[in-house]
Order: structure tokens, then C-alpha cells, then sequence
């Protein structure tokens, strides 16, 4: 047997060579057909240069495991996701990297419906069966397809405007050269057919495994400079910026400001309150007060989950909630079959520009001031636990919060402050996030301290 360590708590995540190679992807996609007794699974790949081989070996697995696969071609995650709600499918896998280094690749996987496959939802027994290669011998292999889902797949994302309330809007697009651009480009084409009066300004648009221009990753400020001037040089309305499988957008104001992710969930809550009085909006443990306030101020329920894409999903079905955001820019929705979409999210908040006539910045910077938040913040750490342990017991012993919680990591409440401290899933890191209420003064000086607990 050989210990896969590239299986993770929700994907397939490994650098290339001895972690995940085509031998690997091979016994992945044999494992995968064989728990979920797989008739037909579709694939996709991003724009790596290693993701088509890799992909060619998941399909080779999948068929000798007796499915039959539909390969969807160079894809973004979300591309796969409407497959497996879309066509009769009893699986998906997107073989993608995302926002890792040039080195790594990897494969996130959903089952019939688009529902996720995590470590508790079968993703452990599929690495045990890839481990053992404790393979049935099935008594036929599959065939492979090709087939092009980008015009239903655009059909669907723009179901959720109605195009006729677009009003002239300029929009700075960039696609890090990964794998946004065919999309944008099949949407703009749409909107050129009928008559909706969008611009785009299309920066690092086209695919480009070697990324030029390094990875895809706008949660670092480094890599935000791109879309900001492009922002300021055309006065566009907005930007938006992805990452290499577009599962995630992030935006940037009239003026070429980024803007926290934190802030573009209670403005896409507020959105579909307007529309669907009453639902549940769904929303992470790291900054809430923004959220929580928004939604009831619309006649909404905020319903706290666990940090991550699994986590979200599931209690999304549960609640029957219209849509769940997290901080770190990802969007979940109902009509999506409760996945991730990066595109929806940049729609509908054009949608909210035409019709609200005001700029971005004039919609956000209210809820900043009145909510002001550090951002997530990362710390190396020794180990994970013992540091969360220490930050706890020295909260705690002050006695003064008004509420503790333990959902994701751990969440201390106080009359005008709060802040979240959770480990790093993937890597030995502490992400804080501080939020105040009026108060960025505060919010400066309680990160002060707690970076000094956690350096200690």
C-alpha cells in the first residue's frame, strides 16, 4: 500500500512527481467510479500544463473502472459543477490546482447533483481503495465523450439578472490567464447579441499554463496592482479579478480599491432579500457582525456554518438557504445547486450598480466604517494547537467577552469588538480576523495584541 498524501480534507492536492502523477490520477479516477458505482462522470482541467495529461490518466482510470467519462475539456470548477447537475451524471472531477504553485495540481470531485465528495462524504474511501489498488475487474470498460456545456452553462449564470436592468457599465476583466476567459468571452458575445451595454477592459486574458504573470491569486495584494490600474487608467465601474479556476471573483471599486471579500457578502445577502423576502443567508464564523446586521435589517435569517466549501454546502441543503458567502470570496447558491460560481456573483452585482445608480464605493463605504475589519491575517506557527490553546486560555481568563464560540477555531465576542483565530487546514498557519464596531483605531490596536500573543 502507498500512502496518498495528496488526498486533503475536501480534494486532491499534491506536487508533482512523487505526490500526484499520472499513476496516481489513474488509480484516483479507478477508485472514484468504483465507490460511487459510477455509470457516466464528467471532467474538466484548468490551464495547467500539466492538468490535460493528468486528466487524460483520470479518464483512463475512470473507464477501465467501467464509466463511461464525458470530458468537458479546459474548464473552470464551476464548469464541472453544472455538469454534474446538468447532465445525467453520477459524478464530477476538475482537475485543478487552483491558486497553488506552478508545481502542484490537484482534483476537486462532486458527486451526482453537484453535491461535494469530502473526506466524511466518501473522498476517505476513495483514497483507501487508490491506496490498496484493490481494483474490481468490471465487465466492460467505458467509452470517453467530448462535449461542449459553455453555452448552457452561460444560459444558466445569466438567469439570475434580468439583462434589460444592465445600464452602461465599464468593467475591467482579469482572468490571470487561467481559465476565465473563454467564459467571459461567450458572455460578452451573449451581450453583444442582445444589446446589453457592457464593456470590457480585459487584462492577462488569455490562457497561459506558464502564467507569465505569476499565479492567479488576488488575495495577495501583490497581485491586485494589474486590475487596480487598469481600474484608474479606463474609469471603469469596477474590476474583477480570479483565480486559476474561477470558483472565486474578487472586486475592486470605481476607484481601484480592493475590496474584502467580507463586505461583497452582505451586499449580495441585501440583493437576494430584495428578491426572496424571509430566506436564509448563510455566512462563515471569521466576520459576521456586517452580515448578521444586513441580513436582518432585510427581513432575512443569518445562519452560521463552518468555515469551508463542504461545510457551507451542506448546511446550505439543510436550510433550504437561497445563498452563502464566505470571507475568503467564495459564493454559494441555491439555483446553483448549492455550489461555489465565480461568475454569478460579478453579474448580479452589475445588476446592482444599473439599478441602484450608485458606484461601488458608495454601496461599501458606509458598511466599512461601520463595521471596519482587519482582513484575514496569517501567522507561521510552531504548532497550530497549542498557540490556539494559549490565545484561548488568556481570552478566557479575562472573563469580560459577552460570548465564546467554537464553531471554527475560536470566536470571542466583546460589546464592540470581536475576532476569530482558526489553524490553517493545509499548512501550519493562524488566520486572524478582527472586526470593531466605528472604531479602526481599536481595530489597529487589538490586532497589535493578539499578533503579540501569537509571536509571544
Amino acid at each position: 500500500m502507498t500512502d496518498l498524501t495528496c488526498f486533503k480534507a475536501y480534494d486532491v492536492r499534491g506536487r508533482l512527481g512523487e505526490e500526484l502523477n499520472e499513476d496516481i490520477a489513474y488509480r484516483i479516477g479507478r477508485a472514484f467510479a468504483q465507490h460511487l458505482q459510477a455509470k457516466r462522470v464528467v471532467v474538466g482541467s484548468d490551464v495547467r500544463l500539466s492538468s490535460e495529461p493528468l486528466k487524460q490518466a483520470l479518464a483512463k482510470g475512470l473507464m477501465d473502472a467501467g464509466a463511461d467519462v464525458i470530458d468537458i475539456g479546459t474548464t473552470g470548477t464551476e464548469e464541472v459543477y453544472f455538469a454534474a447537475f446538468h447532465l445525467d451524471v453520477d459524478g464530477g472531477i476538475e482537475v485543478t490546482a487552483s491558486h497553488n504553485p506552478i508545481d502542484f495540481n490537484g482534483m476537486k470531485f462532486v458527486g451526482r447533483g453537484a453535491k461535494p465528495l469530502s473526506g466524511e462524504t466518501g473522498l476517505r474511501e476513495v483514497k483507501t481503495i487508490a491506496e490498496n489498488q484493490d481494483f474490481i475487474t468490471p465487465v466492460a470498460a467505458g467509452s470517453l465523450t467530448k462535449l461542449s456545456i459553455l453555452d448552457n452553462y452561460v444560459r444558466h449564470v445569466l438567469g439570475f439578472i434580468n439583462c434589460n436592468n444592465i445600464k452602461p457599465l465599464k468593467l475591467v476583466v482579469n482572468a490571470g490567464n487561467g481559465a476565465a476567459g473563454h467564459v467571459i468571452d461567450a458572455i460578452e458575445s451573449r451581450f453583444k447579441k442582445e444589446g446589453v451595454p457592457i464593456t470590457f477592459i480585459k487584462v492577462h486574458h488569455e490562457p497561459d499554463g506558464h502564467f507569465p504573470n505569476g499565479i492567479p491569486n488576488p488575495l495577495i495584494p501583490e497581485k491586485r496592482e494589474a486590475t487596480s490600474l487598469a481600474v484608474k487608467q479606463h474609469e471603469a465601474d469596477m474590476g474583477i479579478a480570479w483565480d486559476g479556476d474561477f470558483d472565486r471573483c474578487f472586486f475592486f471599486d470605481e476607484k481601484g480599491e480592493f475590496i474584502e471579500g467580507y463586505y461583497i457578502v452582505g451586499l449580495l445577502a441585501e440583493a437576494f432579500l430584495k428578491k426572496y423576502p424571509g430566506e436564509k443567508i448563510i455566512h462563515d464564523p471569521r466576520l459576521t457582525w456586517n452580515t448578521i446586521d444586513i441580513v436582518k435589517k432585510n427581513g432575512g435569517i443569518p445562519i452560521q456554518s463552518k468555515t469551508g466549501h463542504a461545510f457551507i454546502k451542506e448546511r446550505m441543503r439543510e436550510e433550504n438557504a437561497v445563498y452563502g458567502g464566505e470571507m475568503s470570496a467564495h459564493h454559494y447558491f441555491r439555483d446553483f445547486a448549492y455550489c461555489d460560481s465565480g461568475m454569478i456573483p460579478w453579474l448580479l452585482i452589475s445588476e446592482l450598480l444599473s439599478v441602484s445608480n450608485k458606484t461601488l464605493s458608495e454601496m461599501l463605504d458606509s458598511r466599512m466604517q461601520v463595521y471596519p475589519c482587519s482582513g484575514e491575517l496569517n501567522y507561521k506557527v510552531k504548532d497550530v494547537r497549542e498557540k490556539l490553546s494559549e490565545v484561548m486560555v488568556f481570552y478566557k481568563s479575562k472573563a469580560l467577552h459577552k460570548s465564546f464560540d467554537t464553531t471554527d477555531g475560536i470566536s470571542f465576542e466583546y460589546d464592540d469588538w470581536r475576532f476569530n483565530l482558526r489553524g490553517s487546514n493545509t499548512e501550519p498557519l493562524l488566520r486572524l480576523n478582527v472586526e470593531t464596531a466605528f472604531n479602526i483605531k481599536h481595530l489597529q490596536e487589538i490586532v497589535f495584541d493578539i499578533e503579540n500573543l501569537i509571536k509571544g
